[in-house]
């Protein structure tokens, strides 16, 4: 190796910062909106964004059919959350010179009168410092393509979808409060106030027809909503208990997509699959590959001081001191490669020391998975020689080794998720992957 060429280093407390401030997210939110807004002085417009009583102010969408309980729901919602709850019937109540040439539209406003009528409404000072929940708009892909192009982009969609023979069968039984205007049914769901429940009237907003062609027409424009907010949509069957259905909704509008750089920790016994789905994951997801042992033995191969340090372990095959493991593992994870892409260790730490000194060196990971998948009997691990070292004795003394740690290993790591990886490679990946995406 020419030791006057050294790699770029970045060190990795900025990482284990920016993760934990969530700076990385906190950037990219900053710039989508100036590029979404183009203020005339960012300076003043990013000063104010970060002045927000909350940064992450609530962006949701809550669609669905009639009589679906997008109401109850959005309201309910926006009460929690402390956000702006925007319908339909809000926005033409409005007394704005705009809202007042909409008076005479047809249910369906067109694109560009909506867009116009809610860009009025997220620009006013509450929605823009609390966010907003918007109930059952758009209405069609044309009005969901128009509001993404001004620039109204929801973080979270919900879509709620129940059968057509239970929503014609809620219409019939929908009750409405005259001084709030909150929605109840006589079978599903029923005020626990009296003094509410005396006052409710049967809904006249809409005659049976008119239900009916309503719910055709969501079903006609349902495929190109769903298609226009695919990566931020969620589909909730609203066919169960409405308590059951408002946890679900919550539960997915209190995740938050933050703009993490991967550093993940595969943990496992030997046999376990770590090298081959660690290589599953790289090659998909970009981030950097890293065996322990191949490291050790790729710098042992290029001549270096660390490397002439390391080669008389490996030609003994003795265990390499943990401290020239460290300064190993501190100059491959603080590469550029490894800061800007992410990176995938696996092969060290193996036991509860090992764990510690690795958390010193502020080598952080984001991610821990524990692969479970021990060799079930000798005749498996005879075939999983593939080295001299991997004999059978040496398999079994490893794996007697890693039981032995492994409580240690995760009181060190207690976000660890388990997988159990006894079974086709394939599932094993998916399952990971879908952890490690997850919010």
């Amino acid at each position: 190796m020419d030791e006057t060429v050294k790699p770029l280093r970045i060190p990795p407390q900025i990482s284990v910062y920016a993760d934990k401030h969530n700076i990385l997210h906190l950037v990219q939110s900053m710039l989508s909106s100036l590029v979404i807004d183009q203020p005339e002085d960012p300076i003043t417009y990013l000063i104010s964004l970060l002045q927000r009583s909350t940064f992450d102010s609530p962006r949701v969408v809550l669609l669905g059919p009639p009589a679906v309980g997008k109401h109850t729901v959005a309201k309910k919602l926006s009460s929690e959350l402390r956000a702006v709850h925007v319908t339909l019937q809000s926005l033409l109540s409005d007394q704005s010179e705009l809202s007042t040439q909409t008076q005479n539209t047809e249910q369906e406003l067109p694109a560009e009168l909506l867009v116009r009528l809610i860009q009025q409404r997220l620009n006013q000072i509450d929605c823009f410092n609390r966010g907003w929940v918007l109930e059952g708009i758009p209405q069609s892909r044309l009005q969901a393509l128009s509001l993404q192009q001004a620039g109204v982009i929801p973080e979270h969609v919900v879509m709620l979808e129940a059968p057509d023979d239970v929503l014609l069968e809620r219409t019939r039984g929908k009750l409405v409060d005259p001084l709030t205007g909150d929605v109840y049914h006589q079978n599903f769901i029923w005020p626990d106030d009296d003094a509410v429940a005396e006052r409710l009237e049967t809904d006249q907003s809409r005659i049976e027809r008119q239900r009916l062609a309503d719910l055709q027409h969501y079903r006609r424009e349902v495929t190109g909503l769903s298609s226009a907010y695919q990566h931020v949509l969620k589909v909730i069957n609203s066919d169960q208990p409405h308590t059951d259905v408002y946890q679900q909704v919550l539960s997915f509008i209190r995740t938050r997509s933050y703009c993490r750089t991967p550093r993940i920790l595969l943990l496992g016994p030997p046999g376990s699959g770590k090298s081959h789905q660690a290589r599953l994951l790289s090659e998909k997801y970009k981030m950097v590959d890293v065996c322990c042992g191949q490291l050790l033995r790729s710098v042992a191969a290029d001549g270096s001081d660390l490397g002439q340090e390391i080669q008389p372990y490996l030609d003994d095959g003795r265990p390499v001191p943990d401290s020239l493991v460290l300064k190993v593992l501190d100059e491959r994870l603080s590469r550029v490669d490894c800061s800007c892409r992410g990176w995938i260790l696996h092969g060290f730490p193996r036991d509860l020391q090992q764990a510690k000194s690795l958390q010193q060196t502020q080598i952080q990971p984001n991610r821990f998975h524990l692969v479970t998948r021990p060799a079930p009997s000798s005749e498996v691990q005879n075939r999983l020689k593939t080295r001299p070292e991997d004999s059978a004795h040496t398999l079994t003394h490893t794996l007697s080794q890693y039981r032995t740690h492994t409580a240690a290993l995760q009181s060190v790591y207690p976000a660890g998720v388990h997988i159990d990886a006894d079974q086709d490679p394939r599932s094993v990946f998916e399952t990971l992957e879908s952890l490690l995406t997850a919010h």
